[in-house]
């Protein structure tokens, strides 16, 4: 009898000063609901309560309160247990009843106890997310009059779980939204193959490279992608990160293998954060001119586990500075070669030939008169025709340029004059197709050549090749019986 007694108290002494909530209640009633229930036919709880929201709360309503602890009343703000139990319809509200079918349906089962995670509310209307743990007590299994029920307070692991999801959603939005290109990589097992070449004795990476370019292949079908973002699948024209990810080969290819080695000699350095210049290619076979900024990820220097490669498409700037730079070296009009171009290939043949250099001074006859009596759209038209012949007449190994006005140069590295008097034939050949193709004014080109074999001659070429266009523009204003400023005759 007295250790009856003393088990009592010590129960309640360890009830009252457990350091979580604890609440005795009374389940009775819900048993009795239950067993009504299912007299009346009913299998399925979940179902039974669905059908009939008032259902729900008539389980809840059925649930008796009969003692909570200290640290209960510390939890929810209350003073007392009886301002706690008379205000239970703001403890319990809003989203919990929809978590308690979860402990209905274990009850229901036979389960004798039950877990859940649910939401409660204090009486100073503080928000608590608590972890349940209920367990019918023994000698109370066939009436559920007695069931000990514990609450933990989980608030703020909740709520540092919360705001971790909403920090991993504001990245992950950042990445899929970002404006450029990212890819999300894996270079581990790069890490391992250059790490096996250095435990060869390896210490020139350059050189061996060089040698065995099969492992620059190898490594790059080594690399595995992790994830793209949305820029990334627009850049490459991709629908899905599948279909990319499945046709990489298609991306990664012909000039990338060279700029790849140049990464792995960085990363060789311990350059494990680099940017350069690379083309890859659109799946729809597009080049696709790239600045690519490669970080190995704080935390994976020692495996390379992660890398952000972040592309930004430099398409179009590319193509601007290849515009200006054909700008530089072409006359716009004609699409020959400038002034600019003609003075530097002068320079280099003056430097390293090559030897026998042959020149073909070129002047457009009548342009001046062209000019004034029909218009310069006219006398551009003759320009472009020009420019049309001497494309066609000259080879792309040599130079044809308009240095003036009216004036055109030909200038023939390794030609001698046997070369230089076919190439003249070319070009008359030329004149007289176009002229046939274009009706009305005639084409007309007044021509001088010269040859030369060492540099310190090539101003004495140039001069005599001169002397022999005026010679034969002279000729054929003369052959004509028109003065010079006027244009020729129709053939």
């Amino acid at each position: 009898m007295v250790s009856s007694v003393s088990s009592s108290a010590d129960f309640e002494h360890m009830f009252a000063l457990a350091p979580v909530s604890l609440w005795l209640e009374d389940y009775s009633a819900l048993r009795q609901l239950f067993d009504v229930w299912r007299a009346q036919g009913v299998t399925d709880l979940r179902e039974h309560l669905a059908a009939e929201p008032d259902r729900l709360r008539q389980c809840t309503a059925s649930l008796r309160v009969l003692r909570v602890n200290q640290r209960t009343l510390e939890l929810f703000a209350a003073h007392s247990q009886e301002e706690l139990l008379s205000n239970l319809a703001q403890v319990f509200r809003d989203d919990m009843h929809e978590q308690v079918v979860h402990e209905l349906e274990l009850l229901w089962s036979g389960v004798l106890e039950f877990s859940n995670q649910t939401v409660n509310y204090a009486l100073d209307r503080r928000r608590l997310d608590v972890r349940i743990r209920g367990r019918i007590l023994p000698g109370h299994e066939d009436t559920w009059s007695r069931v000990l029920v514990s609450l933990e307070d989980v608030t703020s692991q909740v709520q540092a779980a919360g705001q971790l999801q909403r920090s991993e959603r504001y990245a992950r939005g950042l990445f899929e939204h970002s404006p450029v290109s990212l890819w999300v990589e894996d270079f581990s097992v790069i890490k391992r193959l250059m790490d096996e070449v250095r435990h060869q004795g390896i210490r020139d990476f350059k050189t061996f490279i060089k040698v065995h370019p099969e492992f620059v292949t190898r490594c790059m079908k080594e690399i595995r992608v992790i994830d793209v973002n949305q820029q990334t699948l627009q850049m490459f024209g991709a629908q899905s990160k599948a279909e990319l990810l499945n046709q990489i080969s298609r991306v990664f290819r012909g000039e990338m293998h060279d700029s790849f080695a140049e990464q792995l000699q960085d990363l060789w350095d311990g350059k494990l954060v680099q940017q350069r210049e690379v083309i890859n290619y659109a799946l729809s076979g597009d080049t696709v001119y790239i600045h690519m900024q490669f970080a190995v990820m704080a935390g994976h220097e020692g495996d390379w586990g992660l890398v952000l490669l972040s592309l930004v498409d430099i398409t179009a700037r590319k193509q601007a500075e290849a515009y200006l730079e054909y700008l530089g070296k072409h006359d716009v009009l004609t699409q020959l070669r400038n002034r600019a171009f003609y003075v530097e290939e002068l320079n280099r043949f003056r430097r390293k030939g090559p030897w026998p250099l042959s020149v073909i001074a070129i002047d457009l006859n009548g342009l001046k008169i062209i000019n004034d009596e029909q218009g310069h759209a006219v006398g551009d038209a003759m320009l472009r025709r020009a420019g049309e012949v001497l494309a066609k007449a000259v080879d792309s190994a040599h130079c044809a340029a308009r240095v003036g006005g009216d004036e055109f140069i030909v200038l023939l590295g390794g030609v001698d004059e046997r070369g230089a008097v076919a190439a003249q034939e070319r070009i008359e050949q030329m004149v007289e197709m176009n002229n046939q193709f274009y009706p009305g004014q005639p084409l007309s080109l007044a021509m001088g050549r010269a040859t030369c074999h060492a540099g310190d001659q090539l101003d004495e070429a140039l001069q005599r090749a001169d002397q022999g266009m005026y010679q034969e523009k002279k000729r054929f204003y003369q052959e004509h019986a028109v003065d010079r400023r006027r244009p020729a005759p129709p053939h």
